[in-house]
């Protein structure tokens, strides 16, 4: 009698044990690391795999539920990442769920296509042969030709995201999703809109490319884009030096140094702004929704100029309708330059004393 309680207390103890142990959060070090469960694995080979990870810490009580639920036959193949610390019950979620490990590209916004061919061809996984071999697949304008009859490559049409994607995934396919991501964010009337602002859709994202490299402040946007309307009506030169710079690199030109050179500002291309009345003959970079926003819905301003605000360091800029007040304000940003400037060679002067 003694020995039959003995062994219904053990019996029962185990089951608590077994239960406690199920909903118990097993800490481990394979967090942010994708462990493979391959198709036609079996249950419980998924567990003892998980066990030799460290992310299950007791194979025989999960085993035995599983054995007793059937709960096994769900899991799926895939590659998980296992947040730690998790339990065994919430390791069965997750192997429900067929997850699969994913590849990041963040595009920044007025990243040229150049930028995005350069960071795809750094992913292995996209086993491009250099930034090269992406570019090429840029110059497919399939997918915008309804939209730009005019675009022999799809520089502006790359939406700037951060893409998740499987491993398998082509380059092909994922310039496709940016292009796609695009057309999702260019509203049905915009065409339309474009038309009555004496523009085409090509035309409009050519601004917003160059609001996108002129504006860091989301509300000076629109008033940026009515500064660009602005001296188009009035057959005014654009003067922006991303233009320039724009040039320089299609000429494999550009020093990459953050220096815009006298040979930049004399290049003879329709890319230079200063040089060439109007807009540049296509976008020059990818911009973000703010930036295309703006450039079919500009602010309504006599603006012709803006400059750097000096007081502020977060891009603000300054504006004027007028050729005198526009040179007082950039004067007054060179005093500021060389003021910092000043203050900077005294601070590194008083460093290199003090060594």
């Amino acid at each position: 009698m003694i020995i039959t309680i003995i062994l219904i207390l053990g019996g029962v103890g185990a089951v608590v044990w077994g239960y406690r142990d199920l909903r118990t959060p097993v800490h481990h070090g394979r967090s942010g690391q994708y462990i493979e469960i391959p198709k036609g694995t079996s249950p419980a080979a998924v567990i003892r795999k998980l066990a030799a990870e460290g992310v299950i810490k007791h194979q025989q009580p999960v085993l035995m539920y599983l054995k007793l639920t059937g709960l096994g036959q769900r899991f799926k193949a895939g590659e998980y990442d296992f947040p730690s610390p998790i339990s065994p019950r919430e390791v069965f979620a997750k192997l429900q769920t067929g997850e699969q490990r994913l590849i990041r590209l963040t595009v920044v916004e007025g990243w040229t296509r150049w930028d995005i061919a350069n960071a795809m061809a750094r992913l292995p996984e996209l086993k491009l042969n250099g930034p090269n071999s992406a570019l090429a697949l840029m110059d497919d304008v399939t997918l915008i030709k309804d939209l730009d009859p005019r675009a022999n490559n799809l520089e502006g049409y790359l939406f700037p995201a951060t893409y998740e994607f499987p491993p398998d995934t082509k380059p092909a396919e994922l310039i496709a999703i940016m292009v796609k991501r695009f057309r999702s964010l260019w509203k049905p009337d915009w065409s339309a809109k474009a038309l009555s602002l004496g523009m085409s859709p090509r035309q409009v994202v050519t601004i917003a490319s160059l609001v996108e490299t002129e504006a860091k402040l989301e509300t000076e946007r629109p008033i940026i884009a009515s500064v660009i309307y602005n001296r188009l009506k009035l057959n005014m030169a654009l003067g922006i030096d991303s233009t320039i710079i724009y040039a320089s690199k299609l000429e494999g030109k550009w020093r990459n140094d953050g220096k815009v050179y006298k040979s930049d500002i004399d290049r003879r291309s329709l890319y230079n702004t200063r040089l060439y009345v109007g807009l540049p003959p296509g976008p020059i970079a990818s911009s973000g929704e703010s930036a295309l926003t703006a450039a079919i819905n500009p602010a309504q301003t006599d603006y012709l100029y803006y400059v750097r605000e000096p007081s502020r360091d977060d891009g603000a800029h300054n504006f004027y309708n007028n050729e005198r007040d526009f040179f007082t304000g950039v004067q007054a940003l060179r005093r500021w330059e060389q003021k910092r400037d000043a203050e900077n060679d005294r601070k590194r002067a008083a460093e290199s004393n003090s060594r």
